[in-house]
């Protein structure tokens, strides 16, 4: 299974939604799509060196600490929670905090696409 990125809006994935629903109508078996649309500048900014290098990363470390991540891509915790916020924002990664015993809590980030391909369809 993998997970296709879109350049699209809204209205596109409604129109996918559409053909879905057309499908389960005609009593067709229903093609499986893993399907991800992202606004066309986002999809720019996704396919940024360092937003590509950290899915890398990701895909070898499924469940890391954002401090050890920091450390382990040379960045600054602005620049790299930047790349996890858009990340984030099309469910690329999970980010949650869990107590880390005796000093607060920590800030977790797990990959939300483990060992699947993901494809990046350009279509404009």
């Amino acid at each position: 299974m993998s997970v296709t990125i879109k350049p699209g809006s809204l209205s596109d994935f409604f129109a996918s939604a559409r053909e879905t629903a057309k499908e389960i109508d005609e009593g067709r078996k229903i093609t499986p799509k893993n399907i991800i649309w992202v606004e066309p500048d986002d999809l720019r900014a996704l396919l940024k060196p360092e937003r590509t290098r950290l899915v890398e990363y990701l895909r070898q470390n499924n469940r890391v600490i954002f401090s050890e991540l920091m450390q382990a891509m040379g960045r600054t915790p602005a620049s790299l929670n930047n790349d996890l916020e858009i990340l984030s924002k099309y469910q690329l990664v999970r980010i949650y905090r869990e107590p880390n015993p005796g000093h607060g809590v920590r800030k977790i980030i797990e990959s939300a696409f483990e060992n699947e391909r993901i494809q990046v369809i350009a279509e404009f």
